[in-house]
């Protein structure tokens, strides 16, 4: 646990427990995060601590204070059986008044710039969207939101920015539910809605039965997208990307390095599946297999940039000529003195001001082809040519397809 606990007071003069978790400059905007019917648990923490680690000032308030004040429940099935029980008793106008007061708490903390967001899962998802109606918050989002087709007559309140995660194979939101509710949002500015086929609810709480992670992954991108561009925080990725390649290519310093990326980042380089997963595996990776394991020579060239709400994608040129063993790409290859050029894609993730991963791919027919290791003749793959017709377009396209022939005149 990263953060602290702080006590909020009601609208009745009494005072209930808030999470509280800071983001490493200790300033930023705020986001009210609304519990699970679990309680102010550890994931409910965890997830404080991510957006925290985002640029966010978070506050969890335990909106179950009124029943049983501070319960914390893992996911057993008694644990199961008295999470209900405290839904069935639940009265979501209290609960409304409690986000109410947190919102106003927090943006009272030395901690707080700029404006506030809220943000819900399952039971929160749908308090997220009565934010929307009923609050001054500057963004919602909720994440399948249960019980929502029972608040839609107050959707013509909503003046800030909604954007609703639902689960396609969600039995507590089935299908023609969640139909009426997105119909019911389709002439509401601002709102966007998104539906994840092939998961269930709850798809975005890690370690649990029905997480899936690339919808957890997808989810996450739009719900920071919508935030950023309402509430912030704004970060210069592309001067936080070119200051970390100048350290892996330029000045090889792994220490510094290190100190561009969150406490526990992760690389993949795709093809090779080399890199490194937490602080300690990828710093061994950099120190004895990347920074200093990259030729003299090595080049890279910028083709074309793509800047989102918490990534970047770079397509470039890498050029080099072997002549030393090149561990993360041509593991246990000797050096040929071939040169090389393939196009390669970063994907590269930022948690707030710091790296979190790089996602990077190329074509490692290409690049065996060119140190003589692949011989082309038959096979649907090239040398050197990819490099050069992502350099010029006009340059002959389907040279690899033999069938190409049989289209010439038709139409």
């Amino acid at each position: 646990m990263a953060g602290s606990y702080i006590n909020v007071p009601s609208a009745q003069g009494q005072e209930f427990r808030a999470y509280l978790a800071v983001p490493p400059d200790g300033r930023g905007p705020g986001i009210v995060l609304c519990q699970e019917i679990f309680g102010v648990n550890q994931t409910m923490r965890d997830l404080a601590d991510l957006y925290a680690e985002e640029g966010y000032v978070v506050l969890v308030p335990d909106l179950f204070w009124r029943q049983e004040p501070n319960i914390e429940l893992g996911y057993t099935a008694g644990d199961w059986q008295k999470a209900f029980a405290l839904l069935q008793a639940f009265d979501v106008d209290k609960g409304m008044e409690d986000i109410a007061a947190t919102l106003a708490v927090l943006r009272e903390r030395k901690e707080f710039a700029g404006k506030a967001g809220v943000l819900g899962f399952c039971l929160g998802g749908k308090l997220a969207m009565l934010a929307a109606c009923r609050t001054d918050a500057d963004v919602a989002v909720g994440y399948y939101g249960v019980g929502l087709e029972k608040h839609l007559e107050e959707i013509g309140n909503i003046k800030s920015r909604l954007v609703l995660h639902f689960a396609a194979d969600d039995k507590y939101c089935p299908a023609e539910t969640r139909g009426k509710i997105i119909d019911a949002f389709a002439q509401t500015p601002n709102a966007e809605m998104y539906v994840y086929p092939g998961v269930d609810h709850a798809f975005a709480r890690p370690g649990g039965d029905h997480f899936d992670k690339p919808a957890a992954t997808l989810a996450h991108q739009r719900s920071i997208a919508a935030l950023r561009r309402e509430i912030g925080p704004y970060f210069d990725f592309p001067s936080l990307w070119e200051a970390h390649c100048a350290l892996e290519f330029e000045s090889r310093e792994v220490e510094p390095l290190m100190k561009t990326m969150v406490d526990e980042p992760y690389v993949n380089h795709i093809p090779t599946m080399t890199g490194g997963v937490g602080h300690k595996q990828l710093k061994r990776f950099y120190q004895y297999h990347f920074v200093n394991a990259n030729p003299p020579d090595t080049k890279l060239i910028p083709i074309s940039r793509t800047v989102g709400a918490n990534q970047l994608v770079d397509e470039m040129l890498f050029c080099f000529t072997h002549t030393c063993e090149i561990d993360w790409m041509l593991p246990g290859v000797a050096p040929t003195g071939r040169r090389v050029q393939i196009p390669l894609v970063a994907i590269v993730k930022f948690r707030g001001d710091k790296l979190y991963h790089e996602h990077i791919y190329w074509d490692q027919a290409s690049v065996l082809v060119q140190i003589g290791l692949l011989e082309p003749t038959g096979l649907p793959v090239a040398g050197i040519d990819t490099a050069r017709k992502l350099l010029d377009e006009n340059l002959p396209s389907n040279t690899l397809m033999p069938n190409w022939r049989t289209s010439e005149g038709k139409e």
